[in-house]
């Protein structure tokens, strides 16, 4: 098993890099949150990686980071779900934001992942709901989330806190339009369309 490289970033054409390591050029496909981060050509590199072998290819796949990868492998072992369909949910969104999702049971963020369907949506909640938390600690996940899914997170947590249950305050707060909103903001407007 491959577990990480480091060498030179030869060429880089989403989804695949190609990194030299004395004198060997590794082809590796990589989610967009990894491709996006990549340095300029002829930079050095590290990336974890996960080797896949099927009869027909030997694939390798890389991850900037430690928590990407282990998603990934978490994911791969998702009824259903392969490596294409696991690299597009973390080209999609981060670990973090995946896990959020997972947590409130929110179908309808996964669903609009492409290839994901309302089914797969829900298998990936059942199925990825116990491995979450050895994947990305709460505290870790709370830290990274950006100013937008901050105060989203915020105000979900103030409704859970109020009495209501986490998938029916996902799907008021998905009727929202919560760009620039703050926690408080987006609790008003929630809490309006609950007694609409």
């Amino acid at each position: 098993m491959i577990g990480s490289l480091r060498g030179r970033l030869v060429s880089k054409l989403a989804p695949q890099i190609v990194i030299e390591c004395n004198g060997i050029g590794y082809e590796i496909e990589a989610p967009m949150s990894t491709f996006l981060a990549l340095p300029k050509i002829d930079s050095d590199l590290f990336l974890y990686t996960h080797l896949l072998i099927r009869e027909d290819a030997q694939i390798l796949y890389g991850f900037s980071t430690e928590d990407e990868r282990l998603m990934f492998r978490s994911l791969l072992k998702v009824n259903r779900v392969g490596a294409k369909l696991a690299l597009g949910v973390l080209s999609a969104m981060s670990t973090n934001d995946f896990s959020r999702c997972v947590e409130l049971e929110d179908t309808t963020s996964i669903s609009k992942i492409p290839g994901v369907g309302k089914k797969t949506a829900e298998r990936l909640i059942i199925e990825m709901r116990d491995r979450i938390n050895a994947i990305t600690p709460s505290a870790t996940r709370a830290a990274s989330i950006g100013v937008e899914a901050s105060a989203r997170s915020e105000a979900m947590d103030a409704m859970i806190a109020l009495g209501y249950k986490s998938k029916e305050v996902n799907n008021l707060i998905a009727k929202l339009d919560i760009e620039g909103k703050s926690a408080e903001d987006i609790i008003r407007l929630a809490l309006r369309q609950a007694v609409k």
